[in-house]
């Protein structure tokens, strides 16, 4: 046996103990999860049904952490990935599970994660699903960390399931097209000039409408979202899939509207995206935002469309809605916060600004 990492806790599986169990699920960040007499073993890359060989590298207070050694059962939704690097890198998780299946689990996790975390029984929806299940994405931000002997190793993203190892990615297939081919010039780049930096650092590479792929975060990228075109700095947050933006923002429209308001408020506007796309199915509508730049941007992008009916605010923190004139029952309010999800003082403002409905966007359910 290996031996083990100061600190490992060693009940109730050695270091690098090997186990053989069946995977009864996938959880919420699709990876597998089964029991060993109760005793819950996470095995990223495993698949639901699934009769596999683990090698466990850490043990949590209620459960384990395993690598996947070997499948001795393969699951009929297997399939190849068409990344070199799956399995091994950690952007992605779903790539060795058929497009179908894989939102069949999206869908069935949300539901899962109403019913356990807030105690609601409701039917999910059929999910909405992408028009490209790879290179789809438009901005990457590949890492790398502090040179050795003057010269970068790794430039890429962290090897799955490891807090601090990187793995060299040289082309990454969900990237858009446009991205990769800048993403050579780019490595080059860095590898010819690493006696330059003192430490690690993050690139950004950011695919614009007007089809440059731009590595400034300060520099002003460009989106197309049906008749709108939206101009934001390429640093600052943007929803990656352009493709399905037209019918996200459709979506998230017309479920604001469903509740009958006149009004709209999105909370966490950024640079106006669901503000503007929802605005003309309103009588007004209003984007609030803490950063006073993202509010400079969501003007000068209602101006450039042409959407007068609208307002951008920036509110204070403390007190978000303070400049919201719509009475609350008869304003829909969208909602699209980081990941993290909204703190307990935005929501408590939320209650008390007492809205007709709720559109609630989340990368993580």
């Amino acid at each position: 046996m290996q031996k083990s990492p100061k600190n490992f806790n060693p009940e109730p599986f050695d270091y690098h103990q090997e186990v053989e169990l069946t995977i009864d699920t996938l959880t919420n960040l699709g990876q597998g999860l089964g029991r060993i007499d109760g005793w819950v073993v996470i095995v990223p890359f495993a698949l639901a049904g699934e009769k596999i060989l683990a090698r466990v590298y850490r043990n949590h207070k209620n459960y384990s952490d395993a690598d996947l050694v070997e499948i001795l059962e393969p699951s009929p939704d297997r399939i190849e990935p068409q990344c070199e690097l799956f399995g091994q890198c950690g952007g992605c998780q779903y790539q060795n599970l058929a497009y179908p299946t894989q939102v069949e689990w999206k869908r069935r996790q949300v539901a899962e994660l109403l019913q356990h975390m807030a105690g609601i029984e409701f039917p999910v929806n059929e999910v909405i699903t992408s028009p490209r299940q790879y290179n789809y994405r438009s901005k990457i931000t590949p890492h790398f960390q502090k040179p050795r002997g003057g010269k970068i190793d790794a430039i890429g993203f962290l090897i799955a399931n490891r807090r601090q190892q990187i793995l060299d990615v040289p082309s990454c297939p969900i990237a858009m097209e446009s991205i990769n081919q800048k993403l050579t010039s780019v490595r080059e780049k860095v590898h010819l000039k690493a006696a330059g930096y003192k430490k690690g650092a993050t690139l950004l590479l950011r695919a614009s409408a007007d089809e440059q792929v731009i590595t400034d975060p300060k520099a002003t990228a460009t989106e197309q979202v049906g008749d709108l075109k939206f101009s934001f700095l390429a640093g600052d947050f943007f929803q990656n899939n352009p493709f399905i933006l037209p019918a996200f923002t459709d979506y998230v429209r017309e479920q604001a509207v469903a509740s009958g308001a006149k009004f709209l408020v999105d909370a966490y506007c950024g640079s106006g995206l669901f503000t503007l796309t929802a605005a003309p199915a309103f009588e007004r509508a209003t984007g609030i935002e803490v950063s006073e730049g993202s509010i400079k941007w969501a003007k000068k992008n209602a101006a450039a469309n042409q959407i007068a009916n609208c307002e951008f605010l920036a509110g204070e923190v403390e007190d978000l809605f303070a400049n919201v004139t719509y009475p609350g029952q008869e304003t829909s309010i969208i909602i699209d916060p980081p990941r993290k999800g909204s703190s307990p003082e935005f929501l408590s403002q939320l209650f008390r600004f007492g809205p007709r409905s709720v559109v609630y966007v989340s990368c993580n359910p």
